[in-house]
């Protein structure tokens, strides 16, 4: 070996080890970046809008079957397909019974438990590319027509804070609550 090659193969022999030595022994940092501010109640609790599922936390408003059709026309369909049939995005009806197989369909129908998980979920993400731009009338008016495709409700069922926590889901009674509660 060259001379020049062993001190570049040195170099890189201490460089690493300077490394390994510094990565090893975490440095406390003398004071915070200083970065930001402690969030306020007012902005803790306009993120708080999770809906348990008794319905627990779900606002005022309603919406039904056909208004969420025409919604889900304009601002789901692109993502979800005709009629919740996916493409690109996953579908919403179908694969009731796949669960055990080797390819599972987890769909609104076969694998989620309560409609109040399905009004949480679409009120937070949905639509994908303007998550939480859904006013909370539309959103129980998406979530009525879903669960309408799937078959669970009623074309005049509505959906509001009274109705929702009532569907029974049909995959309800497949999962294990290990909470205890």
């Amino acid at each position: 070996m060259s001379t020049s090659k062993r001190i570049g193969a040195s170099m890189v022999v201490a460089l690493l080890g300077a490394c390994a030595t510094h990565i090893s022994e975490p440095q406390p940092l003398s004071h915070g970046p200083n970065l930001g501010r402690a969030a306020t109640t007012e902005e803790i609790a306009a993120w708080d809008i999770s809906i348990s599922p008794n319905g627990a936390g779900l606002p005022p408003g309603n919406g039904n079957v056909k208004q969420g059709a025409a919604l889900y026309i304009a601002k789901c369909q692109a993502c979800h397909g005709p009629n919740g049939t996916g493409k690109p995005a996953d579908a919403l009806t179908g694969g009731i019974g796949t669960l055990a197989s080797i390819n599972p369909v987890r769909t609104v129908a076969s694998y989620w438990p309560y409609a109040t998980t399905l009004f949480d979920y679409v009120r937070r993400a949905m639509p994908t590319t303007a998550p939480m731009s859904l006013t909370d009338d539309e959103v129980y008016a998406v979530t009525a027509y879903v669960l309408n495709l799937n078959g669970i409700i009623h074309a005049d069922a509505v959906m509001n804070a009274q109705t929702l926590p009532q569907v029974k889901m049909p995959n309800r009674d497949g999962f294990v609550d290990y909470s205890g509660k």
